[in-house]
């Protein structure tokens, strides 16, 4: 009974009810390894110390390894990487067709610097695993993020020779030709036009954007945003429109009315008090691979989880803020990736973090298709006053990536200041323009989609 309100108090995102009421079950029953373990992970998610109550849940349950995977989290969290991770390699010795060990191993490795050991990592795994395409597979996702497009093609031609036509790796061949622009061939995609998958089809409308067919590209996106993966196709039908000098764009886009700031009303003091939580916060030394930071970190967590009272006050003045947007939102329209959605559902958050860029920083341009809504509040900010670029740090919305070479430029910049709140639809495209010197401290986050039943 408890452990199920437990749960559904941490759906609900009341994370302190949450705990309260795991705490409160493990307490009664400390020999239960699933309360021991929830009552673990919500510390760990309100950013708790909980590296101890992971072990006394192992104890419990030694070969849980969902309980080891978060042990290591844990312990990572708290300052003790190399402990963590000679946790998970002790535990892949014993697995060792662990997938998600892996690949948690390998952010672990990332983010403290140390690629060539993940490489290395995989390299290993794979000579002791030859019949692994799963395993192989992995490591070649991993390279083609890192764009290490030489030793993927490695990878990716050894598991081709043992493998010959899995299909997985006919379409990885056809992700790495198109992205490492290998190819200027319309018709590369051809052999499968028949497939509609979501991920090749996307891949396939890169490819033609590059190409310069952007006709082809538009006819693909039209057909995607009919289907569940709608949302990772309507920032690329953005662009084929504005490339097509249509008017769709402008009724999609609408940076005016969607694109919005807010002044979150936070003082001078709450600001610097923010400022110093969220520096504590950033341990990484390296962006994860698949995140859009250059030149910075990012936090892992939700940021919204956090138990101190200063984060809790700013997710309540961004709460307030984010009612007051979707209450000026436009009549509902059927078709519209934001405006079709039900506004009358409980605020919730897939996802909140704070991203720390240094010198040179920036954000890559890029789309949040799990959300509805997406985010900059601006904490700390670099005197950007003699850099000579009068738009250095700031927002640029509407940008497409740069590896398309697309002549499309930005549709709207954004001056950032402390304690700005910018609000836009979590299909447009955004990044941030770099800056010479000093930090750029932010929270982002995404509002959960609402359910489409209402």
């Amino acid at each position: 009974m408890l452990f199920a309100q437990a749960l559904a108090l941490r759906e609900a995102q009341d994370m302190d009810g949450a705990l309260d009421v795991a705490a409160r079950a493990h307490a009664a029953a400390p020999s239960n390894p699933d309360l021991a373990y929830l009552h673990a992970q919500l510390n760990f998610e309100t950013w708790r110390p909980a590296a101890r109550l992971f072990r006394d849940a192992q104890r419990l349950d030694p070969e849980n390894l969902a309980i080891t995977k978060s042990a290591a989290q844990a312990l990572f969290a708290e300052g003790n990487g190399q402990t963590a991770i000679s946790l998970m390699e002790k535990a892949l010795a014993r697995k060792p067709d662990w997938l998600d060990g892996y690949k948690l191993l390998v952010t672990m490795l990332q983010a403290t610097r140390r690629a060539e050991a993940a490489k290395a990592l995989f390299t290993d795994a794979i000579v002791a695993q030859p019949d692994n395409l799963t395993l192989q597979l992995e490591y070649f996702r991993y390279l083609a993020q890192a764009r290490d497009w030489e030793k993927a093609d490695a990878v990716l031609f050894e598991a081709e020779r043992r493998f010959e036509g899995q299909k997985r790796l006919i379409l990885s061949r056809l992700f790495l030709t198109s992205e490492s622009h290998a190819s200027s061939d319309p018709e590369l995609f051809a052999q499968v036009s028949n497939l509609h998958d979501p991920g090749t089809d996307l891949a396939h409308v890169r490819h033609l954007l590059r190409l310069g067919a952007v006709k082809e590209a538009e006819q693909i996106c039209e057909a995607q945003t009919s289907g569940n993966a709608a949302r990772m196709f309507w920032p690329y039908l953005s662009l084929c429109w504005r490339l097509l000098g249509d008017d769709r764009a402008a009724w999609l886009d609408r940076n005016e009315e969607l694109v919005r700031t807010f002044d979150v009303g936070l003082s001078p003091s709450e600001l610097g008090n923010l400022a110093a939580l969220l520096r504590a916060l950033h341990i990484m030394q390296a962006p994860y691979i698949d995140q859009s930071v250059r030149g910075g970190t990012q936090t892992d967590r939700h940021l919204f989880f956090h138990h101190a009272v200063v984060m809790q006050n700013v997710r309540a003045k961004i709460s307030e803020c984010v009612r007051d947007y979707v209450a000026a939102l436009g009549p509902p329209e059927a078709s519209h990736p934001l405006l079709s959605l039900p506004r009358n559902q409980a605020l919730r958050y897939s996802g909140a973090w704070s991203v720390w860029l240094q010198s040179e920083g920036f954000h890559a341009c890029h789309t949040h298709p799990l959300g509805w809504i997406s985010s900059a509040l601006y904490v700390a900010l670099p005197d950007t006053s003699g850099s000579g670029d009068p738009n250095a740090g700031w927002l640029q919305c509407g940008t497409p990536p740069p590896e398309l070479g697309l002549k499309l430029g930005p549709t709207k910049l954004i001056e950032p200041m402390p304690g700005k709140l910018v609000l836009f639809p979590s299909t447009t495209w955004h990044g941030t323009l770099p800056f010479a010197a000093g930090e750029r401290l932010t929270i982002a986050f995404d509002v959960r989609l609402p359910d489409a039943a209402g």
